[in-house]
């Protein structure tokens, strides 16, 4: 298949050429398809059979308690990787949905193409391996950081401490997040009034300023 040109910068195939790019393709069993906002790819207590690569648009991770209420673990932008331990371990069922967050297109790759002596013969097993072992490294620390948002008691606290992350990350005071408030308040398992409450009382503090998904903390270190 022809390369899409965000594979070249996708970290699953940094450092590949465009031939071993697609040489990786046809040994993965690669299949695009087009998937329509709030498309449910993969559903809790289902098996996948393969992993999901995102071509464009993005897709989120969400987890649904006994009652309905869902928290996002994550945002899967173009480039990134989703369901892919699942897709090694098949015998373990899902815990989570993978639902499009948006118009998106996927990339579906059979990993059971790395684990056959047929994988041998694209010469890129071990190179493959070592790119999913990296981002599989990389996921841990986001849902590391995940916990370390959730795990305080108040919204306020939780809020400081995703604030001050997004802040370190992007080397500056001023940043947006890839959240919408209702997604914001999924990802800190917090109630989606009580945010907007305390974001606003927040500002009247002069602690933020924000303008939808533009912050701005109000304070010299980024902790």
């Amino acid at each position: 298949m022809q390369v899409p040109d965000i594979l070249y910068t996708s970290p699953l195939f940094a450092g590949f050429k465009q031939e071993e790019i697609q040489a990786a393709l046809y040994c993965l069993k690669a299949k695009s398809r087009t998937v329509a906002e709030g498309e449910v790819l993969l559903r809790a207590g289902d098996r996948a059979v393969k992993m999901g690569l995102v071509l464009s648009g993005s897709v989120h991770i969400i987890r649904y308690d006994a009652w309905g209420a869902q928290s996002i673990l994550d945002r899967v932008g173009p480039g990134q990787i989703f369901a892919e331990t699942y897709a090694f371990l098949k015998e373990e069922p899902l815990m989570v949905y993978a639902v499009a967050a948006q118009r998106a297109r996927i990339l579906f790759l059979d990993v059971d193409g790395l684990l056959s002596s047929g994988a041998q013969g694209c010469g890129l097993q071990a190179k493959v391996l070592a790119s999913l072992l990296r981002l599989t490294a990389k996921k841990n620390i986001m849902l590391t950081r995940k916990i370390n948002c959730i795990t305080p008691k108040t919204i306020r606290a939780r809020l400081l401490s995703y604030l001050s992350f997004q802040a370190a990350a992007h080397g500056s005071r001023s940043f947006s997040i890839p959240y919408n408030r209702q997604q914001l308040a999924d990802y800190l398992s917090v109630d989606r009034s009580a945010l907007s409450a305390e974001l606003s009382k927040m500002g009247r503090e002069g602690l933020i300023r924000f303008r939808k998904n533009q912050f701005t903390l109000c304070t010299d270190e980024i902790e």
